[in-house]
């Protein structure tokens, strides 16, 4: 970072938006997420919802957040913000702790007021020394400009202060020098039914434009450094439009309808929402009753020759697992996605964690293997939805797809790929040249161990299939010992070999260290960064992450076994390290836990490898 009077430069910098959960700090941060994107920053974010559905106003329990960090060779939203904007004390208090020494914390100073104070346990009438607070402090009237911007809207009280959020967005859009165009081409999507909130939102805006020059000699401004981005067409994308978005890709290379069938449960409802929009593409999308109706709908589509997905979080998982093993004995094609979050039971709605991985792994009756993947990021979740359904396809088998709350309501700058990046996905489907030898509803390809996908209607291919164990040869429901054990091991076998179908694992970073960083799923941008530091710091330490959790990649034992120290960091108890183990029991692993419903800090990774160092932990 180098300054020039009171500009300064970064590679990247780290906003936190902070108000009350009716203040509008999700649409504010994505808006000036979304406008670094178009200006060829990475970016990313992090919602922080409030659990309570709507706690009492200027409350502590009712503070919602949203991190972001744009700039170069960004990976995760940051441990903590350059710029923290609060819209009330409760904001200012509950986010704090996130603020950099010497950062700028923007306050709405009209929200200051003495009643606010006591909302938010304040026990003096000076906020900023009681939290002792090390950055400075501008105090904005973000509430009356506001006002003054819309004196003559016409709009109702109600719908001025709804407003706030948009000036202060116009400030924070001044201080890192992000032209207006952008974020008005949103405004003006989003409230294009209502072209008397846009004109009001454009006003506001430009106010807190204007009043960020006015106090330019008070504050210093940033100027973010942006990369070479390859040529192509970018947007910024959150984790779970990305994973729609990857299932209607498979769809059209597979040339099999898509077929949702889901019950909304947080966090995961916007899957099931941006399918639902999607019928001018074919998709079928259809809001079941409950979570047995959504995997069970699914099956049926599944039987019919549509790509069929059913989309969850860990409370809607446990109601599937016997659907789920429906789909394995009958051996159809279909995709789980579990958006996981913080449990047991309801546990935290609104929080991320990565405690349903026993579940996807083990949790059904009677032997069931299935295929488990993992999403590493918000932009990844789009290749991990096109490659769980072109493996749920091509090896006729369910997949469960784990991401979770941080990465699927997270976003990040996204390339869109062109068709033909996309890997081929050819179905195993039953034609005509298989029907003139003799056929049988398992018959398999004898390399891959796989069924043909037989769709209704084809001639000379009419079938059952269902929960009975099946004759290996015949189809016949059947009872014989030997029988089921050769059916059993066939299942087996059949997901064992998908390892040869999946890419090899690999390691980044740090040639020649002795130690390797592990992890899955979405604490990728953490575990990359932090072994990042490690190495840069003197410590060399090299990093793995998985995609694939069942089967595992085929070098794994080889790359694991390289490394005399194998440290394992997820988001719940060690059950990825637990998996690890039963694997290799040869391999001494250490754990690195964090079960808080809050994704990692860089900074705790790095005192905790540091630990393993030392023989502290």
């Amino acid at each position: 970072m180098t300054d020039n009077a009171n500009v300064k430069t970064l590679d990247k910098v780290v906003v936190r938006f902070s108000g009350d959960s009716g203040d509008g700090m999700q649409l504010a941060g994505n808006i000036f997420t979304n406008v670094s994107a178009g200006l060829g920053n990475k970016v990313s974010t992090f919602p922080d919802y409030p659990a309570e559905v709507r706690a009492p106003q200027g409350s502590l329990s009712g503070v919602s957040g949203f991190q972001v960090s744009v700039g170069v060779d960004v990976h995760t939203p940051g441990d903590q913000c350059d710029v923290l904007i609060a819209m009330n004390p409760a904001a200012l208090k509950q986010n704090v702790r996130f603020l950099k020494p010497g950062g700028v914390a923007i306050v709405d100073i009209d929200s200051f007021k003495e009643a606010d104070l006591k909302k938010a346990l304040f026990t003096t009438s000076d906020p900023f020394k009681e939290l002792d607070i090390k950055a400075q402090v501008v105090e904005v009237p973000v509430t009356s400009m506001t006002k003054a911007a819309l004196a003559d809207s016409g709009l109702d009280n109600k719908s001025v202060l709804k407003c706030r959020n948009i000036f202060a967005l116009g400030l924070v859009c001044w201080l890192f020098d992000r032209p207006l165009e952008g974020a008005l081409n949103m405004l003006r999507g989003k409230f294009a039914k209502k072209p008397a909130i846009f004109e009001a939102n454009a006003k506001v805006i430009a106010a807190g434009y204007d009043y960020g020059h006015n106090i330019h000699a008070s504050v210093s401004t940033y100027r973010i450094e942006s990369g070479k981005a390859e040529p192509g067409v970018y947007t910024d994308i959150n984790g779970n439009t990305a994973t729609a978005w990857g299932f209607i890709a498979a769809s059209e290379k597979s040339g099999r309808p898509l077929f949702l069938g889901s019950y909304p449960i947080t966090p995961a409802t916007d899957i099931l929402h941006e399918l639902a929009k999607r019928r001018d593409l074919g998709v079928k999308a259809l809001q079941m009753e409950d979570e047995i109706a959504g995997v069970c709908s699914a099956i049926g589509a599944s039987f019919g020759g549509s790509l069929a997905v059913t989309s969850t979080s860990g409370p809607g998982l446990a109601l599937k697992s016997e659907g789920i093993g429906l789909a394995v004995i009958a051996e159809l094609p279909l995709v789980v996605v579990d958006v996981q979050r913080g449990g047991p039971s309801t546990g935290l709605p609104t929080k991320t964690e990565q405690t349903d991985l026993m579940q996807a792994l083990y949790g059904r009756n009677g032997e069931s293997p299935v295929v488990v993947l993992a999403a590493a990021t918000p932009t990844d979740c789009f290749t991990m939805a096109y490659e769980a359904s072109r493996i749920a396809m091509e090896h006729m088998t369910p997949v469960i797809l784990l991401t979770d709350a941080f990465i699927g309501n997270g976003s990040s700058a996204w390339r869109i790929p062109e068709p033909s990046e996309l890997p081929d996905i050819n179905p195993p489907l039953l034609t005509p040249e298989r029907l003139a030898e003799p056929w049988q509803p398992y018959s398999r390809n004898e390399e891959t161990g796989v069924r043909y996908w037989a769709i209704p209607g084809t001639e000379g291919a009419a079938h059952r299939v269902g929960g009975l164990e099946k004759d290996y040869n015949t189809g016949a429901i059947s009872i014989d010992p030997l029988n089921h054990e050769k059916m059993v091991m066939a299942r087996r076998g059949k997901i064992a070999r998908i390892a040869d179908d999946i890419p090899a694992l690999e390691v980044i970073g740090a040639e020649g260290a002795d130690t390797v960083l592990v992890g899955w799923g979405g604490t990728y941008g953490h575990l990359r960064t932090a072994a990042s530091e490690l190495s840069a710091a003197g410590t060399p330490v090299a990093f793995a992450h998985f995609n694939y959790i069942n089967p595992l990649p085929a070098n794994t034992a080889e790359v694991l076994r390289r490394f005399k120290r194998v440290i394992v960091a997820e988001l719940n108890t060690g059950m990825f390290a637990d998996y690890l183990q039963s694997k290799y029991p040869d391999l001494d692993i250490k754990r690195i836990n964090k079960i808080q419903g809050q994704p990692f800090l860089v900074s705790e990774v790095v005192d905790r490898v540091k630990r393993v160092f030392n023989h502290k932990c």
